[in-house]
């Protein structure tokens, strides 16, 4: 039961800091654009939003190549 609980309390906070971080996350068309982007960067044809949205400190340093900034990118650029 407390283990349970605490399960609970985790995914609750997961959801709610999501949803505060990215306001769009609960619209279908943001969505959207968000498979576009990863179906497009994967056929390297990158969106123009997305170009746009990278900021020049990640363009600069280049040190984060991983999947989680990836994707950190990618959702600030359609759910924001």
């Amino acid at each position: 039961m407390k283990g349970m609980r605490s399960f609970l309390f985790l995914l609750s906070g997961f959801s709610l800091g999501i949803c505060v971080s990215w306001p769009g996350v609960i619209y279908p068309n943001n969505w959207k654009c968000f498979i576009d982007i990863v179906t497009k960067s994967l056929e390297n044809k990158i969106s123009f939003k997305a170009a746009l949205s990278v900021s020049p400190d990640y363009l600069i340093k280049r040190r984060s190549k991983n999947k989680a900034s990836k994707i950190r990118i990618v959702s600030d650029a359609c759910f924001r």
